[in-house]
């Protein structure tokens, strides 16, 4: 399924009356004075990790900035295993143990990039940069948990409050594809019905958002291979098993061969992104390493496309007498959008944005993305957050001088918030068990 809900208004596929959707806006005049109250120490937040980026799986510091954080208003932040991630609970409002409890989740990782922007927030830790927005992420996530203790002592007594159980996750090691399963691993989604993330988009202006329902982002492979010959001069190949030659053909192989195999209508994509072996002119190596990735967005294609490399490096292997050694690794799958978690994302843009500024995303993207490990036991979906200032064309992710508008900190607070409190309204779905 991709674009629009087909033929259902977000009542029916959240299983909402329409005046429950009418009903929410008791209290979202008081959820906007609580994140606008914010959004300058939100900006701050953002700007602090901006300038102490910390790679995957070193994350301790920011960590213990966002514990820290968390319970400066008051909720009790767990810190994860190793000191990496942030799990917190919150309950909005008077409901009992069995409500609807919704997820909503940041990552907190910096690229290994040299931050080339000339600001007072630019990265003081030489090649870290926080190139794909996770800062922002983070930021709009606090401003969530945030509001959220302001909320309760805004409304309490009062027979509009929101009433919701919650829970922030802060997750390490997104760009490792390690992160989200650590959390999972420690229970970050046990007791959960629904998850929703937003990933800021460059591509998309301010006040904009980016929906899309069903499949978001691809399934990922990560492919090792070892090509293991026999070395020599390079003026006497005939005394060698040459595996650079080996190498060279298994890799033009695996390009021509490899999109003949599937479907050309299914979308897949392999790339290798590392060639090495040899240092000398004049010297056949003994090795050559080869390292690539698979990107589909199916299953079926996916497993096919995986068959057909164990067979062509099979085939090359016969025809070089080289040895080849082939291993799949930090596999991540694809990230599916849930009809009823779009659904309550698209109608929160809608009441925030205006129903003229969702655009629909038509086709799936083929990076990755580690949300999906929390998609195999909890529904949930992710926002395409525009993040570009009005009439400029903002840097890609994970380029240098990528930057945001700050005034979309506040945006994705109120619309992953209004998305969190529609889903805790509605009926208690079935838990995923996958």
């Amino acid at each position: 399924m991709s674009g629009n809900t087909p033929g259902m208004s977000n009542a029916e596929i959240l299983e909402l009356p329409h005046e429950s959707l009418r009903k929410l806006t008791a209290w979202e005049e008081a959820l906007d004075e609580q994140i606008a109250r914010l959004e300058s120490r939100q900006i701050e937040v953002r700007r602090h990790l901006h300038a102490h980026p910390e790679p995957s799986r070193e994350e301790i510091e920011t960590s213990r900035f966002v514990a820290e954080c968390l319970a400066s208003v008051g909720l009790d932040a767990r810190i994860a295993r190793d000191g990496l991630g942030v799990i917190a609970d919150c309950q909005l409002g008077h409901c009992d143990d069995e409500a609807p409890r919704i997820a909503i989740r940041a990552d907190l990782d910096a690229l290994r990039i040299q931050d080339a922007k000339q600001t007072s927030y630019a990265s003081q830790h030489p090649g870290l940069c926080h190139a794909c927005g996770h800062d922002a992420h983070t930021a709009i996530v606090l401003g969530a948990a945030m509001c959220c203790a302001g909320l309760n002592e805004v409304c309490d007594g009062s027979d509009d409050a929101p009433a919701a159980r919650l829970r922030f996750i802060f997750q390490p090691a997104e760009e490792s594809a390690d992160g989200a399963r650590w959390m999972v691993e420690q229970g970050a989604v046990d007791d959960v019905d629904a998850i929703l993330a937003v990933h800021v988009d460059p591509e998309r202006q301010l006040g904009t958002v980016g929906i899309r329902y069903g499949t978001l982002t691809a399934n990922c492979d990560e492919i090792g291979i070892v090509v293991e010959g026999k070395g020599g001069h390079s003026a006497r190949p005939h005394h060698t098993r040459d595996p650079i030659a080996a190498a060279a053909h298994l890799i033009t192989s695996l390009y021509q061969f490899l999109p003949r195999s599937v479907d050309s209508r299914n979308p897949s994509v392999f790339s290798v992104g590392k060639l090495a072996g040899g240092s000398l002119p004049n010297v056949i190596p003994d090795k050559v390493e080869i390292l690539g990735s698979l990107r589909t967005t199916d299953d079926p294609t996916r497993s096919r496309l995986k068959n057909r490399i164990e067979e062509i490096v099979h085939g090359a292997k016969e025809t070089s007498g080289a040895a080849i050694h082939l291993r799949f690794f930090e596999s991540i799958d694809a990230v599916y959008n849930d009809p009823r978690v779009t659904a309550a994302l698209e109608e929160s843009s809608r009441r925030v944005l205006g129903g003229e500024n969702i655009q629909y995303i038509d086709h799936a993207s083929m990076g990755g993305e580690d949300f999906s490990a929390y998609l195999s036991r909890v529904p949930g979906a992710m926002l395409r957050l525009g993040c570009a200032p009005p009439g400029f064309t903002a840097p890609f992710l994970h380029a240098p001088d990528f930057d945001i508008d700050e005034r979309t900190l506040a945006v994705g607070t109120r619309i992953i918030m209004r998305a969190a409190l529609l889903l805790a309204t509605g009926p208690r779905a079935p838990l995923a068990t996958g």
